[in-house]
């Protein structure tokens, strides 16, 4: 009996050597823990004019989407110019629009929002081709 209480108490010191205890051990430690973040959207919009679009028209249209930062208070940033590669693989889109929202519920709010439907409408006219894409980052 002796010997057992003895083996316990050694496997109890060596247990307690290492510092854990079974609840210890089960918990993850403050700082292995990530913190889970909403990533930003960032929303990229490509225009190809009809031949016929005037300068003024296309020029309606990039303040018209500048102006969006301004309407649109879930729009954290918008950036925007037109094509200048040298490597001729535009397809003839000419304009890009890089808009950034702070997460997707804010993208979700901007797309159906009556200013962005507005811009719309007074790009539609003059706009041959679109493309969109968008990634989180």
């Amino acid at each position: 009996m002796k010997t057992i209480l003895a083996l316990a108490a050694a496997l109890l010191m060596f247990h307690a050597s290492f510092g854990l205890t079974t609840a210890q051990a089960a918990k993850p430690k403050p700082e292995n823990r990530k913190k889970v973040r909403a990533k930003k959207i960032q929303h990229v919009v490509c225009f190809k004019f009809k031949e016929e679009a005037t300068k003024a028209q296309i020029m309606e249209v990039e303040q018209a989407f500048a102006a969006l930062k301004d309407k649109i208070k879930e729009i954290d940033r918008l950036e925007w110019g037109t094509n200048n590669s040298p490597e001729g693989l535009n397809k003839g889109f000419t304009h890009c629009f890089i808009v950034t929202f702070p997460n997707e519920k804010a993208r979700e709010v901007y797309l159906p929002h009556p200013e962005h439907k507005a811009f719309v409408k007074i790009l539609k006219p003059i706009l041959d081709d679109v493309f969109v894409i968008d990634f989180a980052k």
